[in-house]
């Protein structure tokens, strides 16, 4: 197919979604793939890929256009193989556009879930717009971890040794990254960063942790995932879209395993781990917070093993959150959680 062609699909595309409040329709799984895979080359011009995201941002997209759209991810993007060796992982989706309002805890939630067996896989992209919150690569950084320049061999070596992904966009998936001055100049998070909730670079079985901050955006999720066939996704409302459990309310979440949905309500009080969630100030205050926890002490130290203790309980690691929550505990007491971080960081410093 030459290139005029292309767009001329894509033009079809376009005005399908954009046509209007009692025209536009939605697309196929097949036809919302051809489309992304179309942008992430940048055959439509500048003004057309614009106007498609803003069209599909108003008219929010279908279950099985955010299937289609992972689908084009998985076929271009970067692939973690499972490893015989390890449990499923815990993919977690979260907005690739940061915090900026609540201090992250994932890096530390990470580092307890990895020490206690259970593998985690991470994606984000620096700080992108339009929130341009702090990214994962700068937390990990702070904390003595650089996950910047590492090759998917590298991210491969890491998984299989330790458990432990983190899926650097700009290093790993450059075709998706060059999107990001579209979201700048859109002013508004287009339907990619609903999607990017969804997709995981780990091709094998696994429980998918995604995030939203809209109610009707988990009922897309959840029958998104389905369509895909991913076996095992949990769903719910976490720090500003992420998968940060709030110590200051009640946890609402669902979970899809196999075909079965099922909801739950957990609340902290009942664990006698309820506080307030802190805010996100600087990221030398952050690292300063960080290692306290990691020697036991320390303000994050009950949201983090809150968050440990029921991401172990949902990976089936543990039998109860209570249980979970005395292994979170006895991992940061103990030194554990920081020992494994200071393997890690050896690791990389073994890697050119």
């Amino acid at each position: 197919m030459n290139e005029d062609s292309k767009q001329e699909r894509f033009k079809n595309h376009l005005r399908k979604i954009a046509s209007g409040e009692h025209t536009s329709r939605a697309m196929t799984r097949e036809e919302s793939a051809e489309a992304l895979e179309l942008i992430l080359y940048e055959i439509p011009t500048p003004a057309q890929i614009g106007a498609f995201m803003i069209a599909h941002r108003i008219r929010r997209p279908e279950p099985q256009e955010l299937a289609g759209m992972v689908d084009t991810y998985l076929k271009l993007g970067p692939k973690l193989k499972p490893s015989k060796n390890l449990r499923p992982p815990i993919c977690f989706g979260m907005p690739l556009d940061g915090r900026n309002k609540t201090a992250p805890i994932y890096p530390l939630t990470t580092l307890i879930l990895i020490d206690l067996g259970q593998p985690v896989v991470l994606h984000g992209a620096g700080r992108i717009p339009i929130k341009y919150g702090v990214s994962g690569t700068e937390l990990f950084d702070s904390l003595g971890l650089s996950l910047n320049g590492l090759k998917m061999d590298d991210i491969q070596d890491c998984f299989s040794k330790y458990g432990f992904a983190f899926i650097n966009q700009a290093d790993l998936f450059p075709l998706a990254h060059n999107l990001v001055s579209y979201r700048d100049e859109i002013g508004k998070r287009p339907p990619l960063a609903s999607m990017e909730l969804l997709w995981t670079a780990h091709n094998g079985k696994h429980l998918l942790i995604t995030s939203f901050v809209h109610p009707p955006t988990e009922a897309r999720h959840l029958k998104a995932a389905e369509i895909l066939g991913e076996s095992h996704v949990v769903t719910l409302r976490g720090l500003e879209g992420s998968t940060d459990i709030s110590i200051s309310r009640s946890l609402k979440l669902s979970q899809l395993k196999n075909t079965t949905i099922e909801t739950f309500s957990i609340s902290p009080i009942e664990y006698k781990c309820n506080g307030k969630d802190l805010a996100w100030n600087t990221i030398d205050s952050w690292q300063v917070e960080c290692m306290q926890t990691l020697n036991g002490k320390g303000a994050f130290q009950k949201a983090v093993i809150w968050n440990a203790g029921i991401y172990l309980w949902l990976a089936g690691l543990v039998n109860s959150i209570s249980e979970g929550m005395e292994k979170a505990k006895n991992s940061l007491k103990s030194g554990s959680a920081y020992s494994t971080l200071q393997e890690l960081i050896k690791w990389r410093k073994t890697i050119n």
